[in-house]
């Protein structure tokens, strides 16, 4: 086969990672396959420049932007419509919002036989203005009508996007979002990097992994933080990620008398995210628009529970009272109640961790979920030739 995965940009992240190695799977699999994206520039990181290729061919334009851009916008469909007629792909398979807006409207006018989409994340929700939602969702209504597959990493994306309308039922599948998980299931203790991250010997540490970014829960988890440091001194909180935000944030943990007890590690590379969170006891997630959280993944990888709010996806792997637990959003004494029954029960938080373990390493191996795509593609593909 012959397969496009189309995404706006390659920055370090979930959805990134996730066409990443389903481009891979392809290649390994004696498949061709073109990975087609935008410029990937600022804090966020270049996922490209961390990653093994193993022989996908990288296309970029600078016209795909994450922001709204009209005229760029339109210029970018046109583009995408004679590049995939051009190349003559099998299978377009889009990520994210806006590629996958396009690129499904494009692919249909440039007659792809397969045009499919993956959910990571919805651009609509509770927390998004009204005018947002009515866009985006007439956009989502808009762009099911012009695919044959809408794959999502967690069943409650299926749902909400059903209830607004969006797709048929027989359109939608759940396939988990896989990643490199054996590096997380061997990560061990590293003392040497405990002492260069500044965090004492005797400390427990809950640990956040998200972009320094508005609603990715920070918000909500530094007035979380100064509770549990006046409730246990000896707890310390390590932050990986960097974003625009970094700078009001070390200032913010400054002026709620934290700051010393905080660790800003930065942008920290993929293979190196392992070794950070087995500095950890406890993961925290607190974001406030997800798909399914690949942190939670991670960090359950490695027995570590996880304490997050009950939204979208992440009751899917934070099983509250047994991987972890989810709390209502912004309920920050909630949050904190539970944070501090995990730091205070070190024999519970290991046995949800471990069950976690089982859990991820069931659902979460990449190759499973590359697997199941290129079955979906051939069978789709043979079927639509026998008719």
């Amino acid at each position: 086969m012959k397969v496009c995965h189309f995404i706006t940009r390659l920055i370090v992240g979930g959805a990134q990672e996730n066409t990443f190695l389903s481009a891979r799977g392809l290649v390994e699999a004696g498949h061709e396959c073109v990975l087609l994206t935008g410029p990937s520039e600022g804090r966020e990181g270049q996922l490209l420049g961390k990653m093994k290729n193993p022989g996908i061919e990288i296309v970029e334009s600078p016209l795909f932007v994450r922001e709204i851009s009209p005229l760029t916008d339109l210029r970018a469909l046109f583009y995408l419509r004679d590049f995939l007629r051009e190349r003559k792909f099998d299978v377009l398979h889009t990520h994210s919002s806006k590629a996958g807006i396009l690129g499904r409207v494009a692919g249909r006018m440039a007659g792809v036989p397969m045009v499919v989409h993956t959910i990571h994340g919805l651009a609509f929700g509770p927390y998004e203005s009204p005018l947002k939602n009515l866009i985006y969702i007439n956009a989502e209504r808009f762009a099911a009508r012009r695919c044959d597959r809408i794959y999502a990493v967690a069943q409650a994306m299926i749902d909400q996007c059903l209830a607004r309308g969006i797709g048929r039922p027989e359109q939608y599948k759940v396939v988990y979002s896989g990643m490199e998980l054996d590096r997380f299931l061997e990560a061990e203790r590293d003392d040497a990097l405990r002492r260069s991250l500044g965090i004492p010997d005797h400390c427990r540490v809950v640990g956040v992994i998200a972009r320094l970014f508005p609603r990715k829960g920070y918000e909500d988890f530094f007035p979380v933080a100064a509770n549990i440091a006046r409730e246990l001194p000896d707890t310390h909180f390590l932050i990986l990620g960097d974003g625009p935000k970094r700078y009001e944030y070390e200032a913010w943990t400054e002026s709620l008398g934290i700051r010393s007890r905080v660790t800003f590690a930065g942008l920290v590379p993929p293979d190196e995210v392992p070794r950070y969170i087995a500095q950890m006891d406890v993961a925290a997630h607190f974001s406030l628009k997800e798909g399914l959280p690949r942190v939670a993944v991670q960090a359950l990888a490695e027995g570590k529970p996880v304490v997050a709010y009950h939204l979208d996806g992440t009751p899917e792997v934070v099983i509250s009272g047994k991987t972890g637990f989810t709390v209502p959003a912004r309920d920050l004494q909630a949050a904190t109640d539970m944070l501090l029954r995990l730091l205070k029960s070190p024999e519970e938080a290991s046995e949800m961790g471990a069950r976690g373990r089982e859990l991820v390493r069931e659902k979460f191996p990449w190759r499973k979920m590359s697997d199941t795509l290129i079955r979906e593609y051939e069978s789709f593909l043979g079927e639509k030739c026998s008719a």
